[in-house]
């Protein structure tokens, strides 16, 4: 019987110690449910392990081919270019091994229903969905194809669900900023707001997003306003990882590069056409001797 391939996690990395650890039990959690499988993770930057030495790791334990897995809710730079510049990287690295690499995970039907849940419980169970408005809060990119993934999240997420409506922030890098998305709501005659993180784990970005929803809830006293949780490890997020291993073992990746700025000119970001691409320095990785290199962005087609 052939070994299926083995499971590599690309994290983007946190400053934040609670977000990072979360990330790696989330790894340990996906060896537990398929012990048939090698699996590791490792981030781009900021926290260890470095994406690097899980690859080693998986070399290490004798894995010659592994699918790789952005641990990501939208493709922006990382998922388009950092992660595939590591991969090239790591397979100059280690002669002998191959991979395939999947596609980020979307909003997925299942993050979906995660998402009604976190809202169900941020809500006053006597509140009727007709009286409140979202507001989804993404990272925020300098990519407008990943802005427009958090929009499109946002309307799957009003379809059929009964709220007034849900409407759309970023807490970095783009606008409309977490006060401007409020002030939104608050024009379009909202009174009762749900602010609803569009992250993964805990850690920095999400803590802004809660803290600068008490701020603008305490300038608009009329207005009622609550703070939902990050998605978090639940079933639904292993689930949709190990759909997203199958798709990239099969080859079924069925990427969307319609509006991808490294493939289409874009106003305004004609200058990322063609535009190569560099794996991340990792402080934690010491191979740095292949550091340098440029790999093609080609979302691994």
């Amino acid at each position: 019987m052939t070994t299926p391939p083995a499971l590599l996690i690309a994290g983007h990395g946190t400053r934040d110690d609670a977000g990072a650890e979360a990330f790696r039990a989330f790894v340990r959690e996906l060896g537990r449910r398929r012990p048939d499988l090698p699996v590791a993770g490792g981030f781009i930057e900021l926290s260890p392990p470095p994406l690097g030495e899980a690859v080693a790791e998986l070399v290490e334990r004798g894995v010659r081919r592994f699918a790789a897995v952005p641990l990501m809710l939208v493709s922006a730079g990382h998922a388009k270019g950092d992660i595939p510049a590591a991969l090239a990287r790591e397979k100059e690295r280690h002669p002998g091994v191959s991979y395939t690499y999947g596609r980020p995970l979307g909003p997925h039907p299942g993050l979906l229903r995660v998402l009604e849940r976190r809202l169900a419980e941020a809500v006053d169970p006597s509140w009727d969905p007709a009286e409140v408005t979202v507001l989804l809060v993404g990272r925020g990119s300098t990519d407008p194809d990943a802005n427009a993934e958090v929009f499109k999240a946002a309307r799957l997420l009003w379809e059929g669900r009964g709220y007034a409506g849900v409407e759309t922030a970023f807490v970095s890098l783009a606008m409309p900023d977490v006060p401007g998305g409020l002030d939104r709501c608050a024009r379009l005659g909202a009174r009762r707001i749900v602010v609803l993180p569009y992250f993964l784990f805990t850690g920095i970005l999400p803590d802004r997003v809660r803290t600068q929803a008490e701020e603008w809830a305490a300038a608009h006293p009329e207005a009622e306003v609550r703070s939902a949780d990050v998605i978090g490890p639940e079933p639904e997020l292993l689930d949709l990882v190990l759909e997203r291993y199958e798709e990239a073992v099969k080859g079924d990746l069925r990427m969307n590069c319609d509006s991808c700025v490294y493939r289409i000119a874009l106003p305004g970001f004609e200058d990322k056409v063609g535009l190569p691409q560099q794996p991340h320095f990792h402080p934690d990785d010491d191979g740095h001797h292949h550091h340098g290199h440029s790999h093609s962005h080609s979302h691994a087609h």
